[in-house]
């Protein structure tokens, strides 16, 4: 059992729930607010290597293929009733509409690129990669800092995982960047 003055800590995906234990017959407990950005976007706040990461994705990925495709970054989707914000989604090309802004995108993206965050589970991203298919999303990327690498799923379960010093290929898509400009 716990002492009188022990803590325990426990670290959730979506928030934080810190626990003191006051004694053997009393608990307190004190759930920390989620903040505006996770509440918005139902994910945790972006560290600074995910934040340079999701950049260096779009400049990678735009520089090369801005007229096959429309990259956004922190697009919401609505989704037949789920929603859910993507690091970066990839659109047929489509100009942009500057006299009717969309704040929830009802279309699903072509592919979604998620980046893994200190504050996540790996498991947390698979299962949402395989609810994006569900949508009609034809790929998405997982990519994973702390192993240098990113992970591209065709379809649920089926993925190629690509190393710093691979060329990652998404094949339905058409899509080639060196991993090495993802982590750069």
């Amino acid at each position: 059992m716990f002492g009188i003055k022990s803590k325990v800590y426990c670290l959730s995906v979506q928030h934080l729930f810190i626990t003191f234990v006051k004694n053997f017959n009393r608990m307190d407990t004190f759930v920390a607010p989620f903040t505006d950005y996770e509440t918005e976007r139902g994910k945790p706040m972006p560290s600074f290597n995910h934040s340079a990461i999701q950049v260096n994705a779009v400049i990678a990925l735009a520089s090369r293929y801005r007229t096959k495709y429309r990259f956004t970054s922190e697009t919401s989707l609505e989704l037949e009733g789920w929603g859910s914000t993507p690091d970066v989604l990839i659109f047929p090309p489509t100009p942009l509409n500057l006299k009717a802004d969309k704040v929830k995108v009802k279309e699903s993206p072509l592919g979604i690129i998620e980046i893994l965050s200190p504050t996540q589970s790996l498991n947390d991203l698979v299962d949402k990669a395989d609810q994006y298919f569900e949508y009609g999303v034809k790929s998405c990327w997982i990519i994973i800092p702390s192993m240098g690498g990113v992970a591209i799923y065709s379809a649920p379960g089926k993925y190629t995982f690509f190393n710093e010093n691979d060329t990652a290929r998404d094949q339905v898509l058409g899509l080639e960047v060196p991993v090495a400009e993802l982590f750069a």
